[in-house]
């Protein structure tokens, strides 16, 4: 799965439960990103059948469900995926160790290449205060890194973090581990209701394999030019 995060980082979150909309979307970002991350929105309200209709433009997805239940659900769940043919899994690193290491034994079992499987650390909308309500005491980059270090362990391809922890985890993990990153925001976007976020040329410079970028592209009023000014963006700041 080296081919999809190397030639283009930038992966469009998709954000409307409309078959034809995401189609349409899917069809006008073919060459301008590196894929679709396809949510529980979208899934849930289409299944299978909404999924392949976005898988058939060709573009590669990143099917990210947050899997997380006992080991053996988890690995069943993954089993009943993987034939969908995704580039990227998401489950949630504090299922544990065992449950972790049944999910990425369960995406092995695919016919034909295996998808990576990644696991969710500290979502992006969370930061202290909200972790402390929750029972944990450390900071958010503590807690990110305790979890990605359970998701290396394990056998796991990756993780998802906020571009903040980018640099720890690359220090942490090595240059292998695959760093999945939301929180992207380029220059003139609004926020949102993320709470720990980065320009994209920062995070890639940081260490970010793919970013992971929604609402400016997808609110756009062309969706395609706002890609090519999230590329232009990231190649000056590399010229």
């Amino acid at each position: 799965m080296t081919g999809p995060l190397s030639k283009n980082p930038v992966f469009c979150a998709l954000d409307t439960t409309s078959v034809t909309q995401a189609v349409t979307l899917a069809q006008s970002l073919i060459g301008k990103v590196g894929g679709l991350k396809v949510g529980m929105e979208f899934f849930y309200a289409n299944g299978p059948t909404g999924y392949q209709a976005v898988a058939e433009t060709g573009i590669p997805i990143f099917l990210d469900l947050k899997l997380h239940d006992i080991p053996n659900t988890v690995a069943g769940g993954i089993r009943a995926i993987t034939p969908l043919k995704p580039a990227i899994l998401t489950i949630h690193t504090a299922g544990g160790i065992d449950m972790m290491k049944a999910a990425k034994q369960a995406s092995m079992e695919a016919a034909g290449p295996s998808p990576l499987v990644v696991g969710v650390t500290v979502l992006t909308s969370l930061d202290e205060s909200d972790l402390k309500m929750a029972g944990v005491g450390d900071t958010a980059a503590d807690q990110v890194r305790r979890l990605a270090g359970n998701a290396q362990e394990a056998g796991l391809d990756g993780v998802v973090c906020s571009p903040l922890e980018v640099d720890l985890l690359r220090a942490d993990c090595g240059p292998d581990f695959k760093l999945i990153v939301p929180g992207i925001r380029p220059s003139g976007a609004a926020i949102g209701d993320q709470k720990r976020v980065m320009g994209p040329a920062e995070a890639l410079a940081k260490g970010a394999d793919v970013l992971v970028i929604g609402r400016p592209i997808t609110q756009a009023n062309h969706p395609a030019n706002a890609a090519d000014a999230i590329q232009a963006e990231i190649a000056a700041s590399t010229s």
